[in-house]
């Protein structure tokens, strides 16, 4: 599998990564959480920054993603703004969405950028491309907060993200019962042997937990955990997630 570097991790190679998600509303409590985080040393700490508060002042956003960068040191920043759609806090009409990531992306404000695969395949690319020309990884996304989708449909989904030009394929979806599971897992497994990039997948809720801690196994790249507050049903903590995968580990 391809390998994508960020920072001082490499996605794809050895056990999968972990990252934290920031979910705090305003610049001083992000900060604080920030500082939190970073102490426990994840590989990763997502910035969601459909729940900030100054989302759209493009001013505060800036200046707010200076301060966590300073607290995370070395830590690599990834930035995502989550659609309603797509189970986000917030609703932005596409082409705030885009001017939105564009900002981000000329701004170098952070080390990743997630971009959701349900948007104009045209503004993708381009944004995927600025992205890339300021220096920054992309980490594609499409999530199911219903169901999960057949293997063909997952594949398909990863495959694409892969064709448009995204460092990173990202898909998570809900179980409605094992077989949906096995289902995700096979589909990633699949893809991790078949695209020249590194995936990130999840079956969600308590019968996915098994997905986030098994990502060696059948081929997902990086994994969620939690310190306090969580971003996704059945995301683990921090410090459970690292005891679990390290019993899980291949060597």
């Amino acid at each position: 599998m391809k390998t994508v570097q960020v920072r001082n991790i490499t996605l794809g190679q050895g056990i999968p990564k972990i990252a934290v998600p920031l979910v705090d509303t305003d610049r001083e409590a992000l900060v604080k959480q920030a500082r939190t985080v970073a102490a426990l040393k994840p590989d990763v700490v997502e910035w969601r920054i459909d729940f900030y508060q100054d989302v759209t002042d493009y001013d505060k956003l800036g200046q707010t993603a200076t301060a966590i960068r300073e607290v995370l040191g070395d830590i690599a920043l990834l930035m995502t703004f989550r659609t309603k759609g797509e189970g986000g806090n917030l609703t932005l009409a596409d082409d705030q969405y885009f001017q939105l990531c564009q900002v981000i992306a000329k701004g170098k404000m952070a080390d990743l950028l997630d971009v959701e695969l349900e948007h104009d395949r045209q503004e993708i690319k381009q944004v995927l491309d600025l992205a890339h020309r300021n220096g920054l990884k992309t980490i594609m996304s499409n999530h199911d907060f219903d169901k999960t989708p057949s293997e063909t449909d997952i594949f398909s989904r990863l495959k694409e993200m892969a064709e448009l030009g995204s460092d990173v394929a990202k898909l998570a979806a809900m179980p409605n019962n094992v077989t949906d599971v096995l289902t995700l897992l096979t589909a990633t497994n699949r893809a991790q042997e078949d695209l020249d990039i590194p995936v990130i997948t999840m079956s969600m809720g308590d019968l996915g937990k098994v997905s986030r801690v098994a990502g060696q196994v059948f081929g997902s790249a990086l994994t969620f955990g939690a310190v306090g507050k969580t971003s996704a049903p059945g995301q683990i903590s921090l410090e459970d997630l690292r005891h679990d995968m390290a019993d899980l580990k291949l060597n």
